[in-house]
């Protein structure tokens, strides 16, 4: 079955709801800076599924204000498009001088590396929503093209638009039929769908054809890493042999999207690591522990990788975060 994970705020202290939210929230989606006028007794759940390079949320909650400053894109930048669906309620964004209102059955792009402002207001009691999340480089469109449907309203009511909030609201409903093979396809499927609505809207093809073999192949690497960052020996080498390929043709797959591989498995080790030690609930841990548990043998390596990804060593990036959760 699929990865899934779900937050309830049921066992939280009142008080401490609000701010346990938005840690979960960056941990699981994007970090944000956040405000409600239902703070006091905020109401918020999600729940997870990660098809590996592809991950969706399913959200209910409070209306609130969310802003994606320069500082919390300094801290973490795992280089993201966020698609959301509105399903009650009403929401709405502002980024790239664009400005956009949604309400239920509309779709939304936006990049998650970009300073935005977004906000939510509930339909009666909450609001509710998915959210899809992927790397800019799994989108088969230019940069430039992509960027013109930024924070703009795409309908999900009606042709490929419909087909992917129908897709988007069945694997939520029943994650638990699809098993991890199931899950690879699905990533690929999804994210092939949300090119089909940008290329539709735009009248452009994609920069590859959606069934480009080697399209497809890279898609289907980047989910095997997804799923085997623990590994210490996940290398271009073993990478190469599981998929019956030459290093050299490997790297060359890569380099087409403007990477190496063995940057690409760094990035998403430091991103799995950066997202544990933003974990209250995974402070016990030790931060040599986090390091080893997603494939950084050497402790020394860890710090040093991470200092040079997002500007502070690992333990001082957790104490960080501690000091700032106890200012509140």
């Amino acid at each position: 079955m699929a990865l899934v994970s779900s937050v309830r705020l049921d066992d939280v202290p009142m008080r401490e709801r609000f701010d346990f939210w938005w840690e979960t929230v960056a941990r699981s989606v994007v970090a944000v800076d956040a405000s409600s006028d239902r703070a006091a007794d905020f109401q918020a759940e999600m729940k997870v599924v990660d098809l590996g390079l592809l991950q969706v949320s399913h959200v209910r909650c409070d209306s609130f204000e969310a802003r994606r400053t320069p500082r919390r894109i300094r801290q973490s930048d795992p280089g993201l498009y966020q698609l959301s669906l509105t399903l009650r309620g009403r929401s709405g964004m502002h980024q790239e001088r664009r400005e956009c209102a949604l309400g239920r059955g509309d779709l939304m792009v936006y990049d998650a590396s970009r300073t935005f402002h977004a906000w939510t207001v509930a339909d009666g009691s909450t609001s509710e929503g998915l959210i899809a999340q992927f790397p800019h480089t799994a989108l088969p469109l230019p940069t430039s093209a992509v960027d013109r449907l930024l924070a703009v309203r795409l309908s999900g009511d009606e042709g490929i638009g419909a087909l992917l909030a129908g897709l988007l609201c069945r694997l939520m409903a029943q994650p638990d039929e699809y098993t991890p093979a199931d899950a690879v396809r699905l990533a690929a499927i999804i994210i092939d769908l949300v090119a089909a609505l940008l290329a539709h809207e735009l009248d452009v093809a994609p920069a590859a054809p959606l069934h480009d073999p080697r399209r497809v192949l890279l898609l289907r690497i980047q989910s095997f890493i997804e799923q085997n960052l623990a590994r210490p020996d996940l290398s271009p080498a073993t990478l190469a042999a599981a998929h019956h390929l030459s290093v050299r043709s490997l790297q060359a797959l890569f380099q087409e999207q403007g990477t190496g591989v063995a940057d690409w498995i760094r990035r998403r080790r430091l991103e799995r690591c950066r997202r544990d030690l933003a974990d209250p609930a995974q402070d016990s841990v030790a931060v040599g522990v986090v390091g080893a548990r997603w494939g950084f043998v050497s402790a020394s390596h860890f710090t040093r990788a991470f200092r040079a990804a997002y500007g502070v060593p690992p333990a001082a990036y957790r104490r960080h975060r501690q000091e700032l959760t106890d200012e509140r």
